[in-house]
């Protein structure tokens, strides 16, 4: 600390030294309070008064200075001019030519407003941040020795006052009313604040272990550092060379970088760029440390891709390198595991971008992930499994998952007694199982039965959303069905279905709904009390919930018992009225749905003329562009199209030349059912020549060179429907349809073989008429 500004000019330059005597100058010493003006204006401004712009404080503070300077000017010895280096880095102040012409008020606004431009570009800010930093704020703690020009004052002020013009523009925030409601640690610490920006390095330590005294997870001492500019200087001191002030300042970041603004301004600083540089430090507590802070500083996108962008994603997983399933470890062993687990928090935080998990895969992290996938350690295993877990959403990451063998590392740590450790490898593990062969593993490893105990934490809601997750997926396979059923996992589903979130009941229902494929589970879920339940979520608007609830409905409305319990309590109309819901998925459901509610309703016919305006929303639905939309669609027409006074009405709306649009198709899925539903049609009216006259007969046709049996099945159905029209007869031998047909005769269908021949009879009855027309004539 220097009592004024000659007095350290004069212990930096000896050439100024010697020269300021000589000049007819008259030193004027300032008093303490101006000494120091640009602190002490950041406590004028806590205390409540209007905040002056910074250009302003240097206009006066210049102006003061030059009329202190004005007899000197009047001797005509020497006119004073500023140094040139501020001109180049625009940092020049308003009254720098004050004493060679004073500017006009209008002048001097416009052009602050140039330099205030100046210093708010972050170029320019992250250029003075790298050039000039160390001598202003711990000079004496860089090496790298940067000559301040003579006469220059301190860059911070001006870095800091830009920082946090930014800030205010970009995250605009409440201020308290008045400065009664900040407390006492508020104004602690940006007194200490003030400290470090001006102390050597032994201050600069001492001042960081002070800082860290007080509680840096509570928001009031976050902002007490970022409102006095002391986020700037913590950031700078990263570029320093000394460890200790890197340690210190990281430590506090890390802990005030949970903060959103705090993090946010850290990015915006340009910090994050140093933070990534220290992950290449052969200082092991260095590495540790600037991984956590990434790990809370990378939660929301833009630092994310700033970190890919710095190459950060390569160094974090280049930390991941070390031997963590010892028992017995070293303290340098354990030292390396810290950085590890640091390493994995970070990658987990980043991991939650599309790109980044990319980077992390062709960085080499899968097999280095897998292998501290089998460490003892609980705080390493969470963030290596939360990894995994977010990074299972891509493809790739499920095979490597599965090929590396941690597959029976989740199973394992299913079992463990941390809560948090369960619900990643719960959720890895129902992102995975989309495999048969990773649901095959999951039972060979016998990790069937811990998901189902997991169900029995019904408090912890995240838990519980994921281990039942995982036992949907994993209830795809019919054989893990049959293990769930002797732990009794049914019941306790059941019973899930009611007072619990959506993201619960969304698995819960899920699981139900794979259940019901099994005739014996459908009684079960009746007896539980499960229909009334899986009916009443037809009522919500969750649209996964949805297609989830329809798929369940449907698959226990097979069951006879089951479907009169849905018809008493309305279920098929709010099945049906989810025709109307805008989501494609869950009008393809509800259509499915209603499929075995049609055919196995005691009075199918006249439930579905009771509902009003259900035919006709089911043929608008013709004109939808989602095959499978359309394909559940038609299947719901032919199963509706068995009564006749419905199929009527179906014809009066318009549903054969709806259909016979659609036949072009080339979805094997949709083929298949738009067939079914032309076969059925044609049992009304003219509604047999009507197809032939919408062109519907010869894309039929075509359908016969399907690989697929059903498709096959259900065309011979609709052709030979379709042949007891003679011109139909006529298209479909111009189109080659006889050779196909005499095929398919072959099959061990007998459905198949008898629609089959009964076509190729058709035509050739319709043949001989011909020629016996021809002879007789």
């Amino acid at each position: 600390m220097y009592k004024d500004l000659v007095t350290l000019l004069k212990s930096r330059s000896p050439h100024f030294a010697e020269n300021i005597n000589e000049q007819n100058f008259a030193v004027q010493k300032l008093p303490s309070t101006q000494r120091i003006q640009h602190v002490e204006l950041v406590d004028v401004e806590e205390l409540g008064q209007p905040q002056r712009s910074h250009e302003q404080q240097e206009k006066n503070v210049h102006e003061e200075a030059r009329q202190q300077h004005t007899p000197n000017k009047a001797g005509g010895k020497k006119k004073y001019e500023p140094c040139p280096r501020w001109k180049n880095l625009g940092l020049m102040s308003p009254c720098g030519k004050a004493e060679e012409k004073k500017p006009s008020k209008s002048s001097g606004e416009e052009k602050s407003g140039e330099i205030k431009k100046k210093k708010l570009g972050p170029r320019a800010k992250s250029k003075m941040k790298a050039e000039l930093s160390m001598s202003s704020l711990p000079g004496r703690l860089s090496s790298q020795k940067v000559k301040t020009p003579t006469g220059a004052m301190p860059v911070d002020t001006f870095s800091e006052s830009s920082s946090e013009s930014e800030e205010e523009e970009e995250q605009p925030e409440r201020r308290p009313e008045s400065n009664t409601d900040l407390p006492s640690e508020y104004w602690q610490i940006q007194k200490l604040v003030k400290y470090l920006k001006g102390g050597d390095q032994t201050a600069t330590v001492l001042t960081l272990c002070a800082m860290m005294d007080f509680n840096l997870m509570q928001e009031t001492c976050q902002l007490a550092i970022r409102d006095v500019g002391g986020l700037e200087v913590l950031i700078n001191l990263l570029d320093t060379d000394e460890v200790k002030c890197k340690i210190g300042s990281l430590k506090i970041l890390r802990k005030i970088s949970h903060n959103v603004q705090i993090r946010r301004a850290i990015v915006d600083m340009g910090g994050l760029q140093s933070i990534v540089k220290i992950l290449d430090s052969p200082v092991k507590d260095l590495k540790a440390l600037a991984a956590e802070t990434v790990a809370n500083v990378a939660r929301f996108c833009r630092a994310r891709r700033n970190v890919r962008q710095y190459g950060g994603i390569k160094k974090l997983v280049k930390l991941l390198d070390c031997v963590p399933n010892l028992a017995n470890l070293t303290a340098n062993q354990e030292k390396d595991v810290e950085v590890a687990r640091c390493g994995a928090l970070a990658l987990w935080s980043c991991s939650k971008s599309t790109k980044n998990k990319e980077a992390i895969r062709k960085a080499g992290g899968i097999p280095l992930l897998g292998r501290l996938l089998k460490s003892p350690h609980e705080n390493m295993l969470i963030p290596v499994v939360g990894t995994l877990q977010e990074c299972a959403s891509e493809e790739s990451y499920r095979i490597a998952i599965q090929t590396e063998g941690m597959i029976k590392d989740l199973v394992k740590n299913l079992s463990s007694d941390n809560d948090e450790l369960q619900m990643h490898c719960a959720s890895a593990i129902f992102k995975c199982a989309e495999d048969k062969q990773t649901r095959d593993l999951v039972r060979k490893y016998k990790g069937l039965q811990p998901l189902v105990s997991l169900l029995s934490k019904a408090d912890n809601k995240q838990l519980l959303a994921a281990a039942t997750g995982a036992i949907w997926k994993c209830s795809i396979s019919m054989e893990n069905v049959a293990k769930f059923q002797e732990y009794k996992a049914l019941e306790t589903l059941v019973g899930l279905l009611t007072d619990q979130p959506e993201e619960v009941l969304v698995n819960v229902v899920g699981a139900l709904g794979d259940f019901a494929q099994i005739p014996a589970n459908k009684a079960i879920i009746r007896k539980s009390g499960g229909i009334k339940s899986l009916v009443n979520l037809l009522t919500g608007t969750n649209q996964a919930l949805l297609v989830n609830v329809t798929k369940a409905v449907g698959a226990c409305a097979t069951d006879m018992d089951n479907m009169a319990i849905i018809d008493q309590l309305d279920g098929v109309r709010l099945v049906w009225s989810l025709l109307k819901n805008p989501s494609a998925d869950v009008q393809s459901s509800a259509a499915w749905a209603l499929c075995p509610c049609i055919q196995n309703a005691k009075d199918a016919g006249e439930m579905v003329r009771s509902l009003v305006g259900g035919l006709e929303l089911i043929v608008n639905l013709l004109k939808s562009t989602n095959n499978e939309v359309l394909a559940s669609i038609c299947a719901a027409i032919a199963k509706i199209a068995k009564d006749k006074e419905n199929l009527a009405v179906l014809t009066d709306h318009g549903v054969v030349p709806l259909l016979a649009k659609l036949t072009n198709t080339t979805d094997d899925r949709l083929r298949r059912h738009l067939a079914e539903a032309i076969g059925h049609c044609c049992m009304w009216g003219s509604n047999t020549a009507s197809f032939g006259d919408a062109g519907a007969v010869a894309p039929l046709v075509r359908y016969l060179k399907s690989k697929d049996k059903a498709v096959h099945r259900s065309t011979a159905m609709a052709l030979n429907r379709l042949s007891m029209d003679p011109n139909n007869c006529i298209t479909m031998h111009g189109k080659g349809v006889v050779k196909p047909l005499i095929h398919i005769m072959g099959s061990d269908d007998e459905t198949l073989q008898e629609a089959a021949a009964g076509c190729v009879r058709n035509i050739r009855q319709l043949a001989l008429a011909n020629r016996k027309a021809q002879l007789f004539y």
